[in-house]
């Protein structure tokens, strides 16, 4: 097992941090690759529960090196933060690694960040004002700096005396909001550089000589298919590839060092902030699944919009990662209902869709096609086989593997690591 790529095949929120804590024992490396604090994993281990948003899952594992990619963008103070509360937990962070190439949040991003959202009024696009798509907007116009640039003094004060030419006009001019110094901005992000030096590293070749010797790395994607750049509900979408793809790009390593890539589903389908949602209830049924999913943001605290299973997006999310196995998480918050939809294809105009629209606007009105199973209205949070799940769970369970046509390895009957099925590891 080299290279296994692990990522959400919905809108995000389907119990990546569990899954990754999970299987990280089989692990050298676990590798964040794209995104930044705007992405939130829960991990419940006994007693102990972490809300991690930049440190890699893995952390939880003494024997695992744990790395923040080239593709992933970093609030410096909150990934000090993160670190210490991880370190107030008992847990070392001294192992993590943090790719000198990866770009830097600044503090005209946030700013940058929710002016916009709040111009867009209620056009606004649901990100969680954390700076992350103005990081990559500079990134991509060669106007960024990067984990490297803080142990320069002169190059940084260079490289932010350059941005704040144009940022300083559009916060000023466009948002009425406060400029930035050159000397305020150096003073705090200068100030990190001694306590983040000794995380620093080149990874491409760190990882790419680890596979060579036999090791074994997890790359861990934040959010999921649906909210992929490229591939998602543009433009209500994140800022960067959440798709396997971006696990390649994201880090250094190849795509032929990759050889599984494992896709996390809900029972059902949640999704925060605004866009598209075939599925999503607005009756009694859609309260259930919040309240007893307990569907709130890690990162934000948001209540998290809530519908049945979706097969068609999750047979989408099959192809454009090459999923070869899927992981099924939540299924114990279906044992509520009497009868559970599965939605297995969308209808527009009188065109029946069994993947994912090629138009925005189809998708924006797709009607949800629904085939009803019967619910096993029991407690299924001590199962630990397949065989001891209600036949009609087993046969929930069956139905989603014949949607995907990949094989569900593992289901998540419960939060807590233990609780959880193997199938197919």
């Amino acid at each position: 097992m080299a290279g296994v790529v692990l990522v959400g095949a919905q809108w995000g929120d389907e119990g990546k941090g569990k899954i990754t804590d999970l299987i990280s024992d089989d692990f050298d490396y676990v590798v964040r690759y794209q995104g930044g604090n705007n992405a939130g994993h829960t991990v419940i281990v006994g007693d102990q529960k972490l809300a991690l948003h930049l440190v890699p899952s893995g952390i939880m594992y003494p024997h695992i090196t744990p790395i923040i990619g080239n593709g992933c963008v970093i609030d410096p103070k909150v990934l000090l933060e993160e670190m210490d509360v991880v370190e107030s937990k008992g847990i070392s962070t001294e192992k993590l690694l943090i790719s000198a190439n990866a770009h830097l949040i600044m503090p005209y991003h946030r700013d940058l960040d929710g002016a916009s959202e709040k111009r867009l009024g209620k056009n606004e696009i649901g990100t969680t004002h954390r700076g992350i798509g103005p990081a990559y907007q500079d990134k991509a116009s060669r106007l960024g700096l990067r984990m490297q640039d803080l142990f320069d003094r002169s190059i940084f004060r260079e490289k932010v005396e350059a941005a704040l030419i144009e940022k300083n006009a559009v916060l000023e001019k466009i948002y009425d909001l406060p400029t930035y110094t050159v000397d305020e901005i150096a003073d705090e992000y200068l100030a990190y550089a001694e306590r983040l030096k000794p995380h620093i590293a080149e990874i491409a070749p760190l990882l790419n000589h680890a596979i060579d010797d036999g090791k074994s790395v997890l790359f861990e994607g934040a959010q999921g298919t649906l909210l992929d750049i490229d591939h998602g509900t543009y433009p209500f979408v994140t800022s960067s590839n959440a798709t396997s793809g971006g696990a390649t790009t994201g880090s250094g390593v190849g795509p032929t060092k990759i050889n599984r890539v494992l896709g996390i589903a809900k029972a059902y389908i949640t999704r925060v902030g605004s866009g598209p949602f075939p599925t999503e209830l607005y009756d009694a049924d859609g309260d259930t699944l919040i309240e007893v999913g307990h569907e709130y943001g890690v990162t934000t605290g948001r209540q998290r919009r809530a519908g049945w299973y979706d097969a068609v997006i999750v047979r989408y999310a099959v192809e454009v990662n090459g999923l070869t196995d899927l992981i099924l998480t939540k299924l114990d918050v279906l044992s509520v209902f009497d009868t559970i939809k599965v939605c297995v294809a969308y209808e527009h105009l009188g065109k029946i869709y069994k993947t994912v629209p090629g138009h925005q606007s189809a998708f924006h009105h797709a009607k949800p096609i629904y085939e009803e199973l019967p619910g096993w209205k029991t407690d299924i949070t001590g199962c630990r086989s397949f065989d001891e799940l209600p036949e009609k769970a087993q046969n929930y369970v069956k139905f989603i593997e014949e949607l995907a046509g990949v094989p569900v390895s593992m289901i998540a009957v419960g939060p807590d690591r233990e609780q959880t099925i193997m199938r197919n590891w």
